[in-house]
C-alpha cells in the first residue's frame, strides 16, 4: 500500500486527485493540505510514502515545501505543475523531488506516475521528461551552474547512462541504446544517484543537461 499525502490549494482539483487516488486498491490517502505550511506539517505526523505537491499554494510554496519534506527525509515528492511554471519546477527538482506530473495528466497516468515514484522510479513520463528539459535547456538557470568535477567519481559507463539519463530515456531504452540488461541499468543508476549525492533520476537529467554531458 502506497500511503501518500495530497497537497494542492484549489479544493475542487484536491477533491479530484483524492477521488482518482481512492480509486486504486494499492493507494491509501492518509491525508490533504491547502498550503506548503500544512503539507510540512502533515508530512512530519503522518509520514507518507509519497506527498503530491502543488507548486504554486499560498503560506508556503511548493518548492520551498519540497525542500523541506526532502531534507528532513519525510517522503518522496512527486510535484503537479504546468509547462509555464519551469523556474518553479526546476527549483522543485534540484530541491529533491522525485519527479512531476501535469496537471491535466490523465486519472490512470496520475495512479501509475504514483506507483512508479512509489517503486522508487523517479523519472516519470519520459517523454515529457524530455520536454521539460528542453524547456529548462532553452532557459538561463539563475542558479549556479554545477561543477564538472563532481563526475570525476563515475566510471564510463556511468557516464554514458548519465547521459541518457539527460535525454530522459526510460531504463528499458537506456539498455537498447547501451545493449546491456535492463537490471544492469538499474544498478547503474543506483550506483551514480549514490555517488551524485542525488535524491531522483530527475535530479540525474537536470545535472546531465547542466553539464552538457
Amino acid at each position: 500500500m502506497i500511503r501518500v499525502l495530497v497537497a494542492e490549494d484549489q479544493s475542487a482539483v484536491r477533491a479530484g486527485l483524492v477521488l482518482i487516488l481512492r480509486s486504486a486498491p494499492d493507494i491509501e490517502v492518509v491525508g490533504e493540505a491547502a498550503d506548503g505550511e500544512r503539507a510540512v506539517a502533515l508530512a512530519r505526523e503522518l509520514r507518507p510514502d509519497l506527498v503530491l505537491m502543488d507548486v504554486q499554494m499560498p503560506r508556503l510554496d511548493g518548492v520551498s515545501a519540497t525542500r523541506q519534506v526532502v531534507a528532513e527525509g519525510l517522503a518522496d515528492v512527486l510535484v503537479l505543475t504546468t509547462f509555464d511554471l519551469d523556474e518553479y519546477v526546476f527549483g522543485a527538482l534540484r530541491a529533491g523531488a522525485a519527479g512531476f506530473l501535469l496537471k491535466n495528466t490523465e486519472a490512470k497516468d496520475l495512479i501509475e506516475a504514483v506507483r512508479a515514484v512509489g517503486r522508487g522510479e523517479g523519472l516519470i513520463a519520459p517523454a515529457v521528461t524530455r520536454r521539460l528539459i528542453a524547456e529548462f535547456a532553452a532557459k538561463p538557470v539563475r542558479e549556479p551552474t554545477a561543477d564538472p568535477a563532481v563526475l570525476d567519481s563515475l566510471t564510463r559507463r556511468e557516464r554514458q547512462v548519465l547521459s541518457c539519463l539527460g535525454e530522459g530515456l526510460s531504463n528499458a531504452e537506456i539498455a537498447g541504446r547501451l545493449a546491456m540488461a535492463e537490471a544492469t541499468v538499474k544498478t547503474h543508476v543506483s550506483r551514480l544517484l549514490g555517488k551524485l549525492d542525488l535524491r531522483s533520476r530527475v535530479q540525474a537529467a537536470v545535472l546531465a543537461q547542466e553539464l552538457g554531458v
